[in-house]
């Protein structure tokens, strides 16, 4: 089954939305909906003065549609009054139409089909230059179920981008409670408050594994092979499986000196550089790039000594360590000389357990947001083709 009945984006635009000069009201509060109001959730309340530049005119339940930097999906439905004028900066294209139910029209504007046509409308050269098109967007055609059906639609995919929402918050707050746990016992490592012994991080590392960097060119993927570990695999201190390659035993066996163990920590030491692994057994002799740094610590708890590099102030400090123009990196010589706090062996232990078991939940987590983003685009899916 299918929806017969479908519309032109062009038919839903707000035809006589008007604008207006706030400034010309200097001291009258404004509900603003502009783009950097939008990341943040809620619109800005605004004396007139403060804003520059003339404003659209909008009205509850209109729907908005971000033309700027168009690869990230922005579509925010105006609210009720708050007994001030409500006003949309420039960068919103504006639906207003009756036939249209907001909450099915704003999941349309995020969904992938749309997206997709969406994209094709852009112009620019790049970057926060690219723009989409309205007379373009407004020959996009959309599926137009009944208004019932519409409503049903959106209530069923608010309440799964609610559930993947709540996901997500969850994580966060995971991903923040491990670093609130060093912090808590302790303190920031490059102030040492609490006077801990500290030593270089050479001083941790097995002599006989070296600090190394791995493969210069790994080559195309393999089917069989030796796996390796990029900078794009590691994730909020853990490797993402899922996307490891493979390289020829040949490669592989040209840079043994960065081969690893189970429990070596992996840091990041190009482009992107401050992101910290552990090396879990499933990648027990495996290989990395020339852009991440094996560090076979043996003088301390690996997950201690990742949770210590990823601080707020050890990451300043490495800010400060790190070199380059058109690639940013940091040397191995200043990687050798970092200077890690070694509170008690036990202590070290006790919290690594702890930061293990926030990591247990937060791959649960991510199974779950998984599995419900992959539950969304099925029933986006369905929904816009009208099997839902």
């Amino acid at each position: 089954m299918s929806y017969r009945s479908s519309i032109a984006l062009g038919d839903l635009m707000a035809k006589k939305s008007g604008s207006i000069d706030p400034s010309k009201f200097s001291d009258e509060i404004f509900d603003l909906y502009s783009i950097p109001a939008f990341d943040k959730g809620v619109p800005e309340a605004v004396a007139g003065r403060a804003i520059g530049s003339a404003k659209q005119v909008v009205e509850p339940s209109d729907v908005l549609l971000s033309k700027i930097v168009p690869h990230i999906r922005r579509s925010w439905i105006v609210g009720k009054k708050n007994g001030r004028r409500i006003i949309a900066s420039g960068e919103w294209i504006v639906f207003r139409n009756e036939r249209a139910h907001p909450d099915y029209l704003r999941q349309v504007l995020v969904g992938d089909p749309f997206h997709a046509q969406f994209m094709n409308t852009v112009a620019g050269v790049g970057g926060s230059l690219l723009r989409a098109r309205p007379a373009h967007v407004a020959k996009i055609t959309i599926p137009l179920p009944s208004l019932e059906k519409q409503r049903r639609i959106a209530a069923i995919l608010d309440q799964t981008e609610a559930l993947r929402a709540k996901r997500r918050r969850a994580l966060a707050k995971l991903d923040a409670l491990t670093q609130a746990l060093f912090l808590d016992l302790f303190g920031d490592p490059i102030k040492n408050p609490r006077g801990f012994t500290v030593r270089p991080m050479i001083e941790l590392v097995d002599p006989q594994r070296p600090i190394s960097y791995g493969i210069l060119m790994p080559g195309p993927d393999q089917v069989e092979g030796v796996k390796y570990v990029r900078v794009v695999d590691m994730k909020n201190g853990g490797i993402e499986l899922s996307g490891i390659r493979k390289t020829t035993d040949a490669i592989s066996n040209s840079f043994r000196r960065s081969l690893l163990k189970p429990g070596d920590l992996l840091m990041s030491i190009r482009g992107h550089v401050g992101r910290f692994a552990v090396v879990p057994h499933e990648l027990d002799g495996a290989n990395i790039t020339q852009d991440t740094a094996r560090l076979a610590i043996v003088g301390a708890s690996s997950v201690f000594v990742r949770e210590c590099l990823r601080t707020e102030g050890f990451q300043r400090w490495m800010a400060k360590h790190t070199k380059g123009v058109a690639v940013r990196g940091i040397n191995l010589g200043d990687v050798k000389l970092m200077p890690i706090i070694l509170p008690p062996r036990a202590d070290q232990d006790k919290f690594a357990r702890q930061a293990d078991a926030v990591d247990t939940l937060r791959i649960a987590h991510r199974a779950s947001l998984a599995k419900l983003d992959a539950l969304f685009a099925t029933l986006q899916h369905r929904a816009f083709r009208g099997d839902l």
